[in-house]
């Protein structure tokens, strides 16, 4: 029963701390902009605040005595979110059609407490790592909607220096043929959501990986050859929203008189040469076939990525705004040599999105991931600078639709 008890406190504790890392991201935003959509295909700032706390109450509700609802039209309205969708099906809605900010930040308040009085007693371990979890998903999902806020509207923050690095070797790595474990087992200590079950394993044939993530100054170079330009780089999909969209670069890149700039969540710097090149599936994909290579499976990311450095020494949660150069930290590395592969951005593969067998969906939370099981979600691997520390282990499993191009996701090519 002790151990018990210790689990539920440091349960306890990880919640407090993700709600601390929500609400410095919310202390951030100028007043003037928490109606703002800093993403076309996301809901308005001012959900988020809603939500976070409403999945809670939702959550627990179901399995601790005590809690009755005193707002159920809110408890529905910041229910879901939504799935990032493209330029055709934006949301409409105006900011006139949400609640004050003001009864919102009432609503949120009145959660916790009512909560907190509650969960200190009795809550299953499961649901906690779920809030634990699903708030640290928000974390980094709100970072990169304000890093798409206008400077002026956010208040600035000091940024963790970056360690200065020469150029990298840019080579591949050679990975022998051998089998890799996917997911998890019922068995395992640690939590996993729905979609990492059943742990299975796979055999993979021989192939070669980069041994870094693609930087900028690989992908200036797509760029300059004109990779955007070129038609046979892209498939119909791609093409389509690419041109439609008029895209010509990454979202993080702006140009200037004196070149290309990174956009910062704070202010803009020049182009960091060795900093992992964060895209879209789709971008990732056109660079792949301009340089003759492919991304990897989800399965072959896995196999390079083996024995990877798990202290985590190197990326303490939320440390910092951005990422690090590639090869920032030697110590990072796989059993082969394959170099960054964890928290220095989510790294693309070319593997749909759909279940393991095994797979059943989380009763309380039927639609996380089988609402997502429709061939138009590829897997991402490994994590970005804002990720929580929990979610970094090899299991997991994030995913996203090709043109979405505003997550810290880079890529590394495959042969």
């Amino acid at each position: 029963m002790l151990v018990g008890n210790r689990t539920h406190h440091q349960l306890l504790q990880r919640l407090s701390q993700a709600r601390a890392e929500t609400d410095k991201l919310f202390a951030l935003i100028a007043p003037d902009a928490r109606y703002a959509r800093p993403i076309g295909e996301r809901h308005r700032i001012v959900f988020y605040l809603g939500h976070l706390e409403a999945f809670d109450w939702n959550l627990f509700q179901r399995d601790c005595a005590g809690l009755k609802s005193f707002d159920a039209s809110l408890d529905r309205l910041f229910a879901f979110g939504i799935d990032p969708v493209d330029a055709s099906g934006l949301p409409s809605d105006q900011p006139a059609d949400w609640p004050e900010y003001s009864q919102v930040q009432r609503y949120a308040a009145e959660i916790r407490g009512k909560l907190d009085a509650v969960l200190e007693e009795d809550a299953p371990a499961l649901l906690l790592n779920v809030a634990i979890e699903h708030r640290l998903m928000h974390a980094e999902t709100l970072a990169y909607m304000l890093h798409q806020l206008p400077y002026h509207k956010k208040l600035p923050q000091s940024q963790a220096s970056v360690p200065e690095t020469k150029t990298p070797h840019y080579d591949l790595v050679e990975i022998p043929a051998g089998s890799v474990t996917l997911g998890l087992s019922p068995s395992d200590s640690v939590f996993g959501w729905d979609n990492e079950y059943d742990a299975h394993v796979v055999e993979v044939p021989a192939f070669s990986i980069d041994r870094y993530k693609i930087t900028n100054t690989q992908y200036l170079q797509f760029v300059e050859e004109g990779g955007y330009q070129h038609r046979g780089f892209w498939n119909d999909a791609a093409w389509a929203w690419k041109e439609a969209q008029q895209i010509t670069h990454p979202i993080f890149w702006a140009p200037s008189q004196n070149g290309w700039q990174y956009r910062g969540m704070f202010e803009q710097i020049p182009l960091p040469p060795h900093w992992p090149v964060y895209v879209s599936h789709a971008e990732a994909s056109a660079y792949c076939a301009w340089a003759g290579k492919r991304l990897p499976t989800e399965a072959e990311w896995q196999r390079a990525c083996d024995g990877h450095n798990d202290k985590k020494v190197f990326t303490p949660d939320f440390a910092g705004w951005g990422p690090s150069p590639v090869n920032a930290f030697p110590a990072d590395a796989g059993a082969f040599g394959v170099r960054g592969a964890i928290a220095n951005g989510w790294e693309w593969t070319s593997t749909v999105f759909a279940p393991f067998a095994g797979f059943k969906a989380f009763p309380f939370y039927e639609g996380y991931s089988a609402n997502f099981f429709d061939g138009m979600h590829y897997v991402l691997k490994g994590g970005s600078p804002r990720t929580g520390k929990c979610m970094l282990r090899p299991s997991f499993r994030n995913w996203f639709q090709p043109h979405y191009q505003y997550v810290y996701s880079g890529f590394r090519c495959a042969v």
